[in-house]
């Protein structure tokens, strides 16, 4: 058991923590996370998350907690915003290596599992994220293990660990994979008074009383905007996110199992001989098909979809591939469609380095020698990864292919996406404490609305519709406006009013990042001038 634990172990310390605070907070969720977190040990008030000096009840409050503690010691750091996020992601692939162990019984189909989580794209983002999506897949997917073991009283304290990062989802999921599992194998009757009772306990101990203090101290206004708004209306509404497609999850599926996706395909001689009936679907097939499947059905009938939501889908997933690559490579009926998906990897790997080449201009946070260093390591990869085809040593494939994933992974990490501090949003924090005064007013409209405050460490008004920007820049006192180059002429007119520009950054909003940008980058369009503006 050594050895492999400690390769996982090493794998996942190159793929989720080397360079892990190297990148700025960016100007996602995780500014609300890192922020919040700050403005607790700030304020040492630990019952009431805020942000930009706020309340914020949307989330619970667990990654907050952990995060405080770890900047208690550390200064409000990148690197210690994200460390939980990350070592959830280590608990993640050692918990679904222990799994796939038990499950398959075969330690390298376990090894792979724990490799693909180690690797794939998903996991990686996830990791390096100061948010708490990977800590409550880790959760979820210990109460789902747990149970499926009969230890309760794990299970129970992973929801309640589950239910103060995330809220009801931490409940729902692993109830909604359970009961079809147990139900399908005649084994209901494992919910007997004794086992609920000890992990209810244990549940309650651990996720209620927080909630209870949090009601206690704002009343039930609390529990309506949470438990109603937050999650229900989320789920069952758009108010929060415009309504995607059906099919929204299938491409971020693939895509969050990338490069291990296209291995997914050499499960099919399998799936057809179960269509035909050729054979059944033995019992360990069945518990992985109904927690990938029963999750993702249950997402796709929500409203608002968002990518990162199916992540505990991957670690059963994960196991489903490794399983399917251990069988195949040993079977040499199997190596034709075991070459197509190694040689579709292959071409994978050279599409993304051509990309890389393309879209080199726009990598401003990466220095130039790193982002060149990057394209030919995954290049690199691509030739390592295609000599297992090319000489028939299949049992060569996960070892190369872990550590080629991982090669991609640190490329993309630091020869396009890190490196180069200060990044735009400190420049531009700086600019606002070189040319404001103590409580001069600053807004943001459409630019670095959630990061900036952690970088400035003061309030900043979120100015998230024109009319309010318009207000803003017509005050009778003097103010200042962190707004797009683009946007800020409109302002402008419509105000009947030249504001002072005082200073400008460059900078790449990784968000508005799709395929025709990587393909054909125009730098003047794709890159955006960020103004600092004095109304007067």
């Amino acid at each position: 058991m050594r050895r492999p634990v400690l390769s996982l172990i090493l794998l996942t310390a190159v793929t989720f923590f080397l360079g892990l605070g190297r990148q700025a907070i960016t100007d996602s969720d995780e500014g609300f996370y890192a922020e919040a977190s700050r403005e607790m040990v700030e304020s040492g008030d630990w019952l009431t998350p805020r942000f930009n000096y706020e309340d914020r009840w949307q989330k619970p409050v667990l990654y907050y907690w952990l995060t405080a503690a770890t900047f208690l010691g550390t200064g409000p750091t990148e690197s210690a915003a994200r460390w939980w996020s990350a070592m959830s992601g280590l608990g993640l692939v050692l918990l679904t290596w222990a799994a796939a162990r038990r499950m398959t019984r075969r330690d390298n189909a376990a090894w792979i599992a724990g490799a693909i989580v180690a690797t794939c794209f998903g996991c990686f983002f996830m990791a390096r994220l100061a948010l708490p999506d990977l800590p409550l897949a880790f959760c979820i997917t210990l109460t789902i293990w747990s149970a499926l073991e009969g230890r309760w009283a794990l299970a129970g304290a992973a929801a309640g660990l589950g239910f103060l990062v995330k809220g009801p989802l931490a409940l729902v999921i692993p109830a909604i994979v359970l009961v079809p599992i147990w139900w399908r194998e005649g084994r209901l009757g494992v919910l007997t008074v004794r086992n609920l009772v000890v992990a209810a306990a244990l549940f309650l101990v651990i996720g209620v009383p927080w909630y209870a203090a949090m009601t206690y101290t704002h009343g039930t206004p609390y529990l309506e905007s949470f438990f109603l708004a937050d999650n229900l209306e989320r789920f069952a509404t758009d108010r929060f996110n415009e309504p995607r497609a059906f099919w929204f999850y299938v491409p971020i599926l693939v895509g969050g199992l990338l490069p291990w996706s296209l291995f997914m395909f050499v499960m099919a001689p399998s799936a057809w001989d179960v269509v035909k009936r050729r054979r059944r679907l033995t019992t360990e097939e069945w518990r992985l098909l109904l927690w990938i499947g029963v999750p993702l059905l249950f997402f796709t009938l929500s409203v608002g979809k968002q990518p990162r939501y199916i992540l505990p889908v991957l670690p059963p997933l994960a196991i489903l591939v490794a399983r399917a690559i251990t069988r195949r490579i040993t079977d040499p009926r199997c190596h034709t469609a075991m070459a197509i998906a190694t040689w579709a990897t292959v071409f994978l790997f050279a599409a993304i380095a051509v990309l890389f080449v393309r879209a080199e201009p726009l990598f401003m946070a990466a220095y130039p020698t790193v982002s060149t260093v990057a394209i030919a390591l995954i290049g690199g990869a691509a030739l390592a990864l295609a000599y297992v085809p090319a000489a028939g040593r299949w049992h060569l494939l996960p070892g190369h292919l872990a550590v080629c994933a991982a090669a991609l992974m640190m490329a993309v990490q630091f020869g396009a996406l890190a490196g180069v501090r200060p990044e735009p949003v400190e420049e531009m924090a700086a600019l606002v404490r070189t040319h404001g005064v103590a409580g001069e007013p600053v807004g943001t409209y459409q630019v670095f609305v959630r990061n900036l405050v952690f970088y400035r460490r003061a309030r900043t008004i979120d100015l998230f519709d024109e009319g309010r920007a318009l207000d803003f820049i017509k005050s009778p006192t003097r103010s200042l406006l962190v707004v797009r180059a683009v946007d800020l002429p409109r302002l402008e007119a419509i105000a009947g009013l030249t504001t002072q520009r005082l200073g400008q950054v460059r900078y790449l909003n990784t968000a508005n990042i799709r395929l025709r940008t990587l393909l054909a980058p125009i730098p003047e369009q794709d890159l955006e001038t960020v103004l600092l503006v004095a109304n007067r």
